[in-house]
Parts: structure tokens; C-alpha cells; sequence
């Protein structure tokens, strides 16, 4: 029984959503600018995001994100987190990705810049597997 999961945020942009899409796995999305957000997640997961604001750390997260983990179950199933960023953002490079890893106490498996490369989804997709076979054994 496969207990792998993806969970991601994309905001307008649709930046994230396209990277999902081009790494060809089953994924929810979290809706975007809802107030109640009433996604619960069932299974373990990975959370991907992006990272929002100018180079700081402040509002980095978005907010639909940080409503999501409030949730207390959603925070106990949370494996790990992938984030993109902007490079020209320099420390503050996918720096959501760094939030959520401590905050919820979970490696912080990738980044990638904006809609990420072909590497990037290669790295991802294999990360995804290694990652999953090591968590269900």
C-alpha cells in the first residue's frame, strides 16, 4: 500500500503548479486565498511551496500555508518540504522552504528556482522515491 503523498501551494503565478505538472505525480493542491482552509491531510506528506516576499524572512510563507499547518494534523503528518525561490533573492533563496524545515521539524529535501529546470525535476522525482522508500521501510 503506497502512503506517499503531495501536497503543494501555488499561488496565481501558477509557478509551482506547472512544476508539479512536469513531475507527473498524483498531488492536492491548497486552495488559494481561503480564509478556512479545510484541507486535511489523511496521509503522510511532502509539502511543496513557494517563497514569497523580497529577500526576507518576513511573509516568506504564504499565508494559505501557514493556515494549512495549523492544523494540528496537518503538521503531524508533514515528511518533509520542497520550496522555490528566486536566486536573485540571495540567503533568502527559498527561504520558506528553511521555515517550514524547523518549524516543523522536517528535512528540507529540495529547492528549485521559479518553474524549476528538467534537472530539477529529475532530482525531484528520484528524491521523491529514495525518499519514500527509506520513510516506509
Amino acid at each position: 500500500m503506497k502512503t506517499e503523498s503531495l501536497i503543494y501551494f501555488s499561488s496565481r503565478s501558477g509557478n509551482c503548479h506547472r512544476f508539479i505538472e512536469k513531475l507527473g505525480v498524483p498531488a492536492t493542491r491548497l486552495p488559494i486565498g481561503s480564509h478556512e482552509n479545510s484541507l486535511i491531510a489523511t496521509k503522510p506528506y511532502v509539502l511543496l511551496l513557494p517563497t514569497y516576499g523580497g529577500g526576507g524572512s518576513k511573509g516568506a510563507v504564504p499565508k494559505e500555508v501557514i493556515q494549512f499547518l495549523n492544523i494540528e494534523v496537518n503538521r503531524t503528518l508533514i515528511r518533509g518540504v520542497i520550496a522555490a525561490g528566486n536566486t536573485n533573492f540571495g540567503d533568502a533563496y527559498a527561504i520558506a522552504g528553511n521555515i517550514i524545515a524547523q518549524k516543523c521539524h522536517v528535512p528540507y529535501l529540495y529547492r528549485f528556482e521559479l518553474l524549476g529546470t528538467d534537472k530539477d525535476v529529475q532530482s525531484v522525482q528520484q528524491g521523491l522515491k529514495t525518499f519514500w522508500q527509506r520513510t516506509n521501510n
